[in-house]
């Protein structure tokens, strides 16, 4: 399995546990168990799940925060799945600065497409693209100015 479909099946499986915590409140330890008996996670990239999980729960409070103005509505009206996404995808864009925002964007709405609702997808691409550039205005800004040229 190439590196970059295992990296998607990590983040599916990390969305799949932020949302488990986020309707169940269950523990870390208790959800990394749970989601480690799923079909296909010996496919994911298990190193990504588990920082991916643990940076994300960790820190909920601090990442709503950042998400949170670029939203028209408060964070516990958003689905669970929205919610989830927006999580695991701010974590990303603050803390795995070795990914390209773009690839950590297109991600998310992936996953929006493949769980989240009708139009989802667009939401989620409308708040993480204000988002990256805030949290990655040099990244964004050079991407900009090469698609000028």
């Amino acid at each position: 399995m190439s590196g970059k479909a295992a990296r998607r099946r990590a983040r599916e499986f990390a969305l799949q546990g932020i949302y488990q915590w986020l309707l169940s409140g269950n523990s870390m330890p208790v959800i990394e168990e749970h989601v480690a008996q799923v079909s296909g996670f010996d496919k994911a990239d298990r190193e990504l799940f588990i920082s991916l999980l643990r940076g994300t729960l960790a820190n909920v409070e601090a990442l709503q925060e950042e998400f949170t103005p670029f939203i028209h509505r408060p964070v516990n009206e958003l689905s669970p799945v929205e919610r989830a996404i927006l999580l695991l995808a701010t974590h990303e864009l603050k803390h795995n600065i070795e990914t390209p925002y773009r690839v950590i964007i297109n991600e998310a709405i992936e996953l929006a497409k493949s769980y989240g609702g009708t139009d989802g997808h667009r939401f989620v691409n409308g708040v993480l693209d204000k988002l990256a550039a805030t949290l990655r205005a040099v990244e964004v800004n050079a991407a900009r100015e090469a698609g000028k040229r």
